[in-house]
């Protein structure tokens, strides 16, 4: 893991098109590997807290039941799946690919969770297992978004809800220049700063948010694997937008 962090993972040349690298996947998860340890720091500071509050109004919309079994896929060090837990459903797995990030997850555990180290583009559960499947600034991770919508769809019972957490630029000309001014020119200084990453992870993050699929994008993805009743709603002037819906049947 010290070997990643202080190799470039991703250099000017890949982040140029950081979706069409065919070794994504394997990016990613050394990218991840690498910066877990300040991870969660990084979040807090450059979100100015907001994160939380972002998941918390995510399971929010969720609507958790009881009897609700949650799968949160790329969970990374587990604050989405613990948000979930909080809501008291039957069960939460947390799933992410990166080892480090997990590990760290499983340390601060609790009766409604359990972890899986686990690809979200395949993964080892039976069809329809869960009543809800979550993830939070991940799925601009995967490296084909339609087969990772497609997995969750998968492992949704009929009826089952998809809540997916990512961020986004705001709509407003003015805020989304300024905003992607602190997006491109200072998070990626500030946060490679704070966390002391040279693999390029806080470089990777405004160029993969930037080049992502936009909110029509995302429906039609979602429509396209099974899901309806669709909805997504933006918070904090836009930078973050929660995508709502259901599996058909």
């Amino acid at each position: 893991m010290h070997a990643e962090a202080d190799r470039a993972i991703w250099d000017d040349v890949r982040l140029a098109n950081p979706h069409g690298q065919p070794d994504k996947a394997q990016r990613v998860r050394a990218m991840f590997d690498a910066i877990a340890p300040t991870y969660e720091l990084v979040n807090r500071v450059l979100s100015l807290g907001r994160d939380a509050s972002w998941r918390k109004r995510a399971v929010e919309w969720a609507e958790i039941r009881p009897e609700d079994n949650v799968l949160d896929l790329a969970c990374g060090t587990g604050d989405f799946a613990r948000a979930f837990a909080a809501a008291r459903p039957r069960s939460v797995v947390g799933c992410d690919f990166a080892e480090g990030m997990l590990c760290l997850a499983a340390q601060r555990g609790s009766e409604r969770l359990r972890w899986a180290r686990a690809d979200a583009l395949a993964l080892p559960f039976p069809d329809r297992s869960f009543s809800v499947v979550s993830c939070a600034f991940g799925v601009r991770n995967f490296s084909s978004l339609a087969t990772g919508i497609g997995e969750a769809a998968r492992v949704l019972k009929p009826g089952g809800r998809i809540v997916i957490l990512e961020f986004s630029v705001p709509r407003s000309r003015l805020l989304g220049s300024l905003y992607l001014f602190y997006f491109h020119r200072v998070l990626p200084r500030l946060a490679a700063w704070i966390s002391g990453d040279r693999t390029g992870a806080y470089s990777y993050l405004p160029q993969s948010v930037t080049s992502f699929v936009d909110a029509v994008g995302m429906t039609q993805t979602l429509k396209s694997a099974g899901f309806e009743d669709i909805h997504h709603r933006r918070l904090t002037i836009g930078i973050v937008t929660v995508y709502l819906a259901r599996r058909r049947g």
